[in-house]
């Protein structure tokens, strides 16, 4: 076994054992990095969704700050033309031209007023050809491409841009410049924007993180080491889930968990019970058939007698001891969880009903059986478990008809038999006081469904696995101060014939 875990294939988990101790869990095979816990993997990313935000609004923030830097040009370029339109003849010196630029931080001035369009300063000549930008329309899709084409086109570039003029009338105020300066107070801006964005990411991250670590990620780890605790000791008290009363998934989750384990120690307890009483069976195996065959040994014996009594009741007690001896070794089996697979052939149901009612004691001076079983009416059964399902049945009818409140120990079971077209369906009635309510709900579940005192709760259960394990079914059809219907599916042994009720 431990060759072949070790062969497992890798990227595959090995299942948990059944003993204490971590368990041992082989991560699966990553090409790429991904933090397994889910707590680094939240972390990461809201890391890169606050990152990525970010990246979203800085082309946004770098446009419009290129825009207002050149509008600024603008503004600074249209005070130097009052200036020039304030001079005599509006003739301005070469020194004063110069200062107006380099107070705007402009190369050069034009105005176009209804239609005519004049240079108001301006070196000689251009050394290049300027690009375009047009502010005249507002901010644009275009924009958000310039300042990366700023930042990004090389150095010593001119820039055209034309604009609406504020401070007097005319159609558009345009200025040559340079992108040196441009290009700078785009970097300067950037790396500003850039740690204002590092820093409101940590912060914005950080506490998203915390939120939703506290909210979701310790939850999810308190089930899912609940969950460990479990699987390693059952009855630790800390693998309970801590219930926090959230009524979302989460605390769904806790709750439905709670309840699970709560019904997963139930159908332990119940099992080890089993466990035990097919332990406690084993020791006292042995030492039982020896006393019945001791007793079958006496009955050889009591048939050698000529006594017509004898002899009369003989078959019974031969039968009876065959069937406990078998029973015995029966029992053992079931406290191991295992039922013997049935030897399914053709039974007369009339014949079986009559054997079972003898052996479940049922009498004419007291409970007496009315078969309604007509003598043709066949299943396919096995004849021993068919016997033990139906003793069971009329034996569990007779002690509540006997132990009815005010009753004087008489009543009557009625057994009707109706051939369906895929099974046999047997109904077994009885005039007891019912079955209480408290214990319909586990009636078929091992040391929990009985009614008597003293009962260990095992019949119905062994007769309906019985009755499962021939493909049928045993289930509780009514019940009522008036008495109890029990339904028993069966294989049909005549498939295919008409016929039902008495099947005569």
């Amino acid at each position: 076994m431990a060759d072949a875990a070790d062969s497992a294939p890798e990227g595959t988990q090995r299942p948990y054992g059944h003993g204490g101790g971590e368990p041992d869990v082989r991560p699966y095979a990553r090409r790429l990095f991904w933090p397994g816990g889910l707590s680094s993997r939240l972390l990461v990313l809201t890391v890169l969704i606050v990152t990525l935000g970010g990246l979203l609004v800085l082309p946004w923030s770098l446009a419009q700050f290129e825009e207002n830097w050149l509008e600024d040009r603008i503004r600074l370029a249209e005070i130097a033309t009052l200036a020039f339109d304030a001079s005599p003849n509006q003739v301005v010196s070469n020194r004063l031209t110069d200062q107006l630029l380099n107070g705007a931080d402009v190369l050069s001035i034009a105005v176009q007023s209804e239609g005519v369009r004049r240079l108001v300063l301006a070196p000689p000549r251009f050394p290049r050809t300027p690009y375009l930008v047009d502010l005249r329309g507002g901010f644009s899709p275009d924009l958000l491409a310039a300042p990366f084409e700023t930042l990004f086109s090389g150095k010593d570039r001119l820039v055209r841009v034309v604009a609406k003029p504020r401070f007097h009338q005319g159609d558009f105020i345009e200025i040559v410049t340079t992108d040196v300066r441009l290009q700078k107070a785009l970097l300067a801006y950037l790396l500003r924007i850039s740690a204002i964005a590092v820093i409101v990411a940590a912060v914005v991250g950080g506490l998203i993180y915390l939120l939703l670590n506290a909210l979701f990620v310790q939850p999810m780890q308190r089930i899912t080491g609940s969950m460990e605790r479990f699987r390693v000791d059952p009855d630790d008290p800390l693998a309970r889930p801590h219930l926090s009363g959230r009524r979302d998934e989460i605390g769904r989750a806790e709750a439905e968990l709670d309840r699970m384990q709560a019904d997963l120690r139930a159908a332990l307890n119940s099992r080890a019970r089993l466990a035990a009483l097919g332990e406690a069976v084993a020791k006292i195996n042995h030492d039982l058939r020896n006393m019945l065959t001791s007793a079958q040994i006496a009955s050889e014996r009591l048939a050698q007698s000529g006594d017509p009594k004898v002899a009369q009741a003989l078959p019974r007690l031969e039968r009876a001891l065959d069937r406990a001896i078998r029973l015995a070794s029966n029992v053992l089996a079931y406290g191991r969880s295992e039922e013997a697979e049935p030897s399914l052939a053709p039974v007369h149901l009339a014949d079986a009903v009559a054997e079972a009612a003898e052996d479940a004691g049922l009498t004419p001076q007291g409970v007496r059986l009315v078969s309604k079983v007509g003598t043709r009416a066949r299943v396919l059964a096995d004849p021993e478990q068919l016997n033990r399902i139906l003793v069971n049945l009329l034996r569990n009818a007779r002690e509540a008809i006997v132990s009815r409140p005010g009753g004087d120990g008489h009543g009557r079971v009625e057994i009707t038999f109706e051939r369906r077209e895929a099974d046999c369906l047997i109904r077994i009635a009885d005039t007891g006081p019912g079955v209480p309510e408290r214990v319909r709900e586990r009636l078929f579940q091992p040391f929990s469904g009985t009614t008597r005192q003293g009962g260990a709760g095992l019949g119905l259960a062994i007769s309906r696995e019985l009755a499962q394990g021939h493909g049928g079914d045993l289930v509780l059809a009514s019940t009522g101060a008036d008495g109890t219907v029990f339904e028993l599916t069966l294989p049909n042994a005549a498939r295919g014939q008409a016929g039902s009720g008495s099947d005569e």
